[in-house]
Protein backbone atom coordinates (compact mmCIF):
# COMPACT_ATOMS: atom_id res chain seq x y z
CA UNK A 1 0.00 0.00 0.00
CA UNK A 2 1.03 3.72 -0.81
CA UNK A 3 2.77 5.18 2.30
CA UNK A 4 0.02 8.20 0.93
CA UNK A 5 -2.56 6.08 1.67
CA UNK A 6 -1.25 6.55 6.07
CA UNK A 7 -1.35 10.13 5.74
CA UNK A 8 -3.70 12.31 7.99
CA UNK A 9 -6.49 14.69 5.37
CA UNK A 10 -4.26 17.59 7.03
CA UNK A 11 -1.09 16.81 5.96
CA UNK A 12 -2.84 15.82 2.51
CA UNK A 13 -4.21 18.78 2.20
CA UNK A 14 -0.31 20.73 2.89
CA UNK A 15 1.28 18.70 0.54
CA UNK A 16 -1.47 19.44 -2.30
CA UNK A 17 -1.67 23.07 -1.09
CA UNK A 18 2.42 23.24 -1.83
CA UNK A 19 1.94 21.44 -4.78
CA UNK A 20 -0.72 23.62 -6.20
CA UNK A 21 1.10 27.00 -5.10
CA UNK A 22 4.09 25.68 -6.43
CA UNK A 23 3.19 24.69 -9.63
CA UNK A 24 1.29 28.31 -9.97
CA UNK A 25 4.71 30.06 -9.49
CA UNK A 26 6.45 27.77 -11.96
CA UNK A 27 4.08 28.33 -14.59
CA UNK A 28 3.88 32.03 -14.02
CA UNK A 29 7.27 33.25 -13.63
CA UNK A 30 10.30 30.53 -12.23
CA UNK A 31 10.29 28.82 -15.33
CA UNK A 32 12.18 31.67 -17.20
CA UNK A 33 14.64 32.28 -14.28
CA UNK A 34 15.53 28.73 -13.65
CA UNK A 35 16.68 28.32 -17.68
CA UNK A 36 18.47 31.64 -17.73
CA UNK A 37 20.23 31.07 -14.46
CA UNK A 38 21.42 26.98 -15.16
CA UNK A 39 20.85 26.38 -18.11
CA UNK A 40 21.12 29.20 -20.40
CA UNK A 41 19.96 30.10 -23.63
CA UNK A 42 20.30 26.63 -25.54
CA UNK A 43 22.58 25.64 -27.97
CA UNK A 44 20.75 25.02 -31.09
CA UNK A 45 17.24 27.02 -32.35
CA UNK A 46 14.78 24.48 -32.50
CA UNK A 47 11.52 26.46 -33.39
CA UNK A 48 9.05 29.84 -33.01
CA UNK A 49 6.13 29.23 -31.75
CA UNK A 50 3.30 30.99 -30.04
CA UNK A 51 3.41 32.87 -27.06
CA UNK A 52 2.31 30.99 -24.19
CA UNK A 53 2.05 32.74 -20.07
CA UNK A 54 4.61 31.73 -18.01
CA UNK A 55 7.35 31.95 -21.26
CA UNK A 56 10.69 34.24 -20.88
CA UNK A 57 9.37 37.40 -22.73
CA UNK A 58 13.27 37.69 -23.36
CA UNK A 59 12.83 35.04 -26.21
CA UNK A 60 9.91 36.95 -28.47
CA UNK A 61 10.96 36.88 -31.70
CA UNK A 62 9.54 40.28 -32.08
CA UNK A 63 9.64 40.24 -36.14
CA UNK A 64 7.19 37.73 -36.23
CA UNK A 65 5.44 38.89 -33.56
CA UNK A 66 5.06 42.25 -35.62
CA UNK A 67 3.66 40.70 -38.39
CA UNK A 68 1.27 38.62 -36.95
CA UNK A 69 0.34 41.05 -34.46
CA UNK A 70 0.86 38.69 -31.50
CA UNK A 71 3.59 37.47 -29.71
CA UNK A 72 6.15 34.68 -30.86
CA UNK A 73 9.18 33.09 -28.95
CA UNK A 74 12.30 31.59 -30.08
CA UNK A 75 13.07 27.65 -28.50
CA UNK A 76 16.21 26.46 -28.36
CA UNK A 77 16.53 23.03 -27.63
CA UNK A 78 19.18 22.54 -24.69
CA UNK A 79 20.92 19.08 -24.50
CA UNK A 80 21.87 19.16 -21.53
CA UNK A 81 19.97 17.34 -19.00
CA UNK A 82 20.72 18.53 -15.19
CA UNK A 83 20.60 16.53 -12.45
CA UNK A 84 19.45 18.48 -8.97
CA UNK A 85 20.04 17.32 -5.85
CA UNK A 86 18.14 18.72 -2.80
CA UNK A 87 20.12 17.73 0.29
CA UNK A 88 17.40 18.87 3.29
CA UNK A 89 18.16 19.14 7.01
CA UNK A 90 15.47 17.37 9.21
CA UNK A 91 16.94 17.68 12.63
CA UNK A 92 15.24 18.50 15.89
CA UNK A 93 15.51 22.29 15.38
CA UNK A 94 13.86 22.18 11.53
CA UNK A 95 10.53 21.68 13.55
CA UNK A 96 11.06 24.67 14.73
CA UNK A 97 8.49 28.12 14.10
CA UNK A 98 7.33 31.00 15.51
CA UNK A 99 5.12 32.51 12.61
CA UNK A 100 2.97 30.95 10.63
CA UNK A 101 5.26 28.16 9.69
CA UNK A 102 7.65 25.37 10.88
CA UNK A 103 11.03 25.52 9.12
CA UNK A 104 10.82 21.83 7.73
CA UNK A 105 7.67 23.29 5.82
CA UNK A 106 9.57 26.16 4.72
CA UNK A 107 11.87 23.48 3.18
CA UNK A 108 9.06 21.58 1.69
CA UNK A 109 8.15 24.48 -0.40
CA UNK A 110 11.57 25.57 -1.30
CA UNK A 111 11.99 21.91 -3.23
CA UNK A 112 8.28 21.96 -4.18
CA UNK A 113 8.96 24.71 -6.59
CA UNK A 114 12.26 24.20 -7.45
CA UNK A 115 11.59 20.34 -8.11
CA UNK A 116 8.46 21.41 -10.55
CA UNK A 117 10.64 23.95 -12.11
CA UNK A 118 13.29 21.27 -12.84
CA UNK A 119 11.11 18.83 -13.71
CA UNK A 120 9.12 21.14 -16.03
CA UNK A 121 12.46 21.35 -17.74
CA UNK A 122 13.14 17.83 -18.14
CA UNK A 123 15.97 17.24 -15.33
CA UNK A 124 16.12 14.65 -13.07
CA UNK A 125 15.53 15.40 -9.21
CA UNK A 126 17.08 13.44 -6.04
CA UNK A 127 17.05 14.05 -2.21
CA UNK A 128 18.98 13.61 0.85
CA UNK A 129 17.13 13.87 4.03
CA UNK A 130 19.77 14.30 6.89
CA UNK A 131 20.27 14.88 10.79
CA UNK A 132 23.51 13.80 12.05
CA UNK A 133 23.36 11.04 9.48
CA UNK A 134 21.83 10.06 6.04
CA UNK A 135 18.01 9.49 7.38
CA UNK A 136 16.81 8.63 3.82
CA UNK A 137 17.77 9.02 -0.06
CA UNK A 138 15.95 9.02 -3.34
CA UNK A 139 18.12 8.54 -6.36
CA UNK A 140 17.74 11.49 -8.91
CA UNK A 141 14.91 10.82 -11.86
CA UNK A 142 12.17 12.54 -13.22
CA UNK A 143 8.35 12.39 -13.11
CA UNK A 144 5.47 13.77 -11.14
CA UNK A 145 4.27 11.06 -8.80
CA UNK A 146 8.40 11.29 -7.99
CA UNK A 147 8.35 15.19 -7.28
CA UNK A 148 4.91 14.31 -4.99
CA UNK A 149 7.05 11.59 -3.14
CA UNK A 150 9.77 14.16 -2.05
CA UNK A 151 7.75 16.78 -0.87
CA UNK A 152 5.82 14.08 0.99
CA UNK A 153 8.88 12.51 2.69
CA UNK A 154 10.41 15.67 3.62
CA UNK A 155 7.19 16.96 5.71
CA UNK A 156 6.87 13.75 7.17
CA UNK A 157 9.78 12.44 7.82
CA UNK A 158 10.19 12.07 11.40
CA UNK A 159 14.01 11.80 12.96
CA UNK A 160 14.88 9.98 16.26
CA UNK A 161 18.17 12.61 16.09
CA UNK A 162 18.48 15.84 17.34
CA UNK A 163 21.60 17.30 16.03
CA UNK A 164 23.07 18.29 12.82
CA UNK A 165 26.23 17.21 11.04
CA UNK A 166 26.48 18.21 7.31
CA UNK A 167 29.73 16.64 6.11
CA UNK A 168 27.65 12.88 6.32
CA UNK A 169 25.74 13.90 3.77
CA UNK A 170 27.58 16.04 1.54
CA UNK A 171 30.58 13.22 1.29
CA UNK A 172 27.80 10.52 0.63
CA UNK A 173 26.70 12.85 -2.31
CA UNK A 174 29.96 12.92 -3.49
CA UNK A 175 30.52 9.40 -3.51
CA UNK A 176 26.95 8.48 -5.01
CA UNK A 177 27.01 11.13 -7.64
CA UNK A 178 29.99 10.88 -9.81
CA UNK A 179 27.95 13.35 -12.58
CA UNK A 180 28.04 16.97 -11.30
CA UNK A 181 25.06 18.46 -9.80
CA UNK A 182 22.86 21.54 -8.80
CA UNK A 183 22.98 20.84 -5.58
CA UNK A 184 21.02 22.52 -2.99
CA UNK A 185 21.95 22.86 0.51
CA UNK A 186 18.77 23.71 2.68
CA UNK A 187 19.57 23.69 6.62
CA UNK A 188 19.28 26.51 9.36
CA UNK A 189 23.50 25.46 9.71
CA UNK A 190 22.95 25.08 13.00
CA UNK A 191 25.53 22.18 13.13
CA UNK A 192 29.50 23.12 13.66
CA UNK A 193 32.43 22.39 11.48
CA UNK A 194 30.62 21.35 8.33
CA UNK A 195 33.21 23.86 6.06
CA UNK A 196 35.48 21.20 4.98
CA UNK A 197 32.91 19.14 2.89
CA UNK A 198 30.83 21.59 1.94
CA UNK A 199 34.06 22.89 -0.12
CA UNK A 200 34.65 19.82 -1.46
CA UNK A 201 30.92 19.64 -2.35
CA UNK A 202 31.41 22.99 -4.23
CA UNK A 203 34.02 21.95 -6.37
CA UNK A 204 32.51 18.67 -7.03
CA UNK A 205 29.25 20.02 -7.44
CA UNK A 206 27.34 23.70 -8.64
CA UNK A 207 26.30 24.30 -4.93
CA UNK A 208 23.66 26.23 -3.51
CA UNK A 209 23.27 27.00 0.45
CA UNK A 210 19.67 27.90 1.37
CA UNK A 211 19.82 29.03 5.24
CA UNK A 212 16.66 29.15 6.59
CA UNK A 213 16.25 31.62 10.28
CA UNK A 214 12.97 31.81 12.48
CA UNK A 215 12.40 35.53 13.99
CA UNK A 216 13.08 34.21 17.81
CA UNK A 217 15.93 32.96 16.86
CA UNK A 218 17.18 36.34 16.13
CA UNK A 219 15.82 38.22 18.82
CA UNK A 220 13.73 37.29 21.68
CA UNK A 221 10.13 38.99 23.02
CA UNK A 222 10.12 40.65 26.29
CA UNK A 223 7.57 38.78 28.22
CA UNK A 224 9.29 37.60 31.91
CA UNK A 225 10.44 34.14 32.58
CA UNK A 226 10.43 31.62 29.92
CA UNK A 227 12.04 28.04 29.98
CA UNK A 228 13.79 26.96 26.33
CA UNK A 229 14.92 23.84 25.28
CA UNK A 230 18.18 23.62 22.67
CA UNK A 231 16.37 21.67 19.94
CA UNK A 232 20.15 19.85 19.17
CA UNK A 233 20.68 18.86 22.90
CA UNK A 234 17.79 19.27 24.77
CA UNK A 235 19.08 20.83 27.76
CA UNK A 236 16.24 23.03 29.12
CA UNK A 237 17.27 26.85 30.45
CA UNK A 238 15.01 28.98 32.03
CA UNK A 239 15.89 32.96 31.26
CA UNK A 240 14.61 36.13 32.25
CA UNK A 241 13.37 38.40 29.01
CA UNK A 242 12.92 41.40 31.13
CA UNK A 243 16.45 41.31 30.89
CA UNK A 244 17.03 43.88 28.60
CA UNK A 245 21.05 43.33 28.69
CA UNK A 246 20.00 39.40 28.10
CA UNK A 247 17.82 39.89 25.15
CA UNK A 248 20.67 42.50 23.50
CA UNK A 249 23.60 39.79 24.02
CA UNK A 250 21.26 37.16 22.56
CA UNK A 251 20.57 39.27 19.66
CA UNK A 252 24.64 39.95 18.86
CA UNK A 253 25.49 36.95 19.05
CA UNK A 254 22.53 35.49 16.80
CA UNK A 255 23.32 37.90 14.28
CA UNK A 256 27.02 37.39 14.67
CA UNK A 257 26.57 33.53 13.83
CA UNK A 258 24.41 34.35 11.06
CA UNK A 259 26.75 37.08 9.39
CA UNK A 260 29.83 34.24 9.90
CA UNK A 261 28.11 31.59 7.74
CA UNK A 262 27.39 34.50 5.29
CA UNK A 263 31.54 35.25 5.21
CA UNK A 264 32.24 31.70 5.17
CA UNK A 265 30.00 31.30 1.42
CA UNK A 266 30.90 34.55 0.20
CA UNK A 267 34.54 34.62 0.85
CA UNK A 268 34.38 30.74 -0.65
CA UNK A 269 32.52 31.35 -4.10
CA UNK A 270 29.24 29.51 -2.69
CA UNK A 271 26.25 30.68 -3.49
CA UNK A 272 24.34 31.62 -0.76
CA UNK A 273 20.68 32.39 -0.26
CA UNK A 274 19.41 33.86 3.08
CA UNK A 275 15.38 33.13 4.23
CA UNK A 276 13.24 33.53 7.42
CA UNK A 277 9.91 32.07 8.46
CA UNK A 278 8.13 35.44 8.64
CA UNK A 279 8.85 36.33 4.59
CA UNK A 280 8.33 35.10 1.32
CA UNK A 281 11.09 32.90 -0.01
CA UNK A 282 10.07 34.05 -3.55
CA UNK A 283 11.82 37.45 -3.94
CA UNK A 284 15.42 36.04 -2.12
CA UNK A 285 15.19 33.21 -5.02
CA UNK A 286 14.46 35.45 -7.80
CA UNK A 287 16.95 37.82 -6.95
CA UNK A 288 19.47 35.02 -6.63
CA UNK A 289 18.52 33.49 -9.97
CA UNK A 290 18.55 36.63 -11.41
CA UNK A 291 22.35 36.99 -9.89
CA UNK A 292 23.02 33.85 -11.15
CA UNK A 293 22.18 34.65 -15.00
CA UNK A 294 24.43 37.82 -15.01
CA UNK A 295 27.39 36.06 -13.90
CA UNK A 296 26.94 33.55 -16.69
Amino acid sequence: MEKSAFLSEELLSKIKGIQIRALHLVNNAFSGEYVSAFKGRGIEFEEVREYIPGDDIRSIDWNVTARHNKPFIKTYRDERELTIMFVVDVSASSRFGTVSKFKNEIAAEITALLAWTALKNNDKIGLIIFSDHVEHYIPPKKGRAHVWRLIRDILTHESNSKKTDMNVPLDFLNQVLKKKAITFLISDFQGEDFHREVKTTARRHELVAISITDPREIELPNIGYIELEDAETGEYRMINTGNSLLRGKYNKEAKKRLYNIRKFFHSNGIDYIELKTDDSYIDPIVRFFKVRERRK
